[in-house]
């Protein structure tokens, strides 16, 4: 799924989604989009930025009984019992 930013000829601005770019493209030829507030089919794509999920975090590192990240010096902490 693509989610697009639109905006119609009055100024309201939206979000679409569509299956594909080719989706789009289709239904814009065809005056097939219309304007969730208004009705409008004078609507135009917007700028999108790219999804970016930041709210996943890296797991930490496990830390050994030296206060190292285990592995961190090729996996031979020296305190390993």
């Amino acid at each position: 799924m693509i989610v697009y930013n639109m905006k119609c000829g009055e100024g309201h601005a939206f979000e679409a989604w569509f299956a594909s770019s080719a989706e789009y493209e289709e239904k814009a030829a065809e005056h097939a989009l219309a304007c969730p507030e208004c009705g409008d089919t004078r609507v135009a794509k917007g700028l999108s930025a790219p999804r970016v999920n930041g709210s996943a975090k890296a797991p930490a590192p496990a830390i050994g009984p030296c206060g190292m990240a285990c592995g961190s010096s090729g996996g031979m902490c020296g305190l390993d019992g």
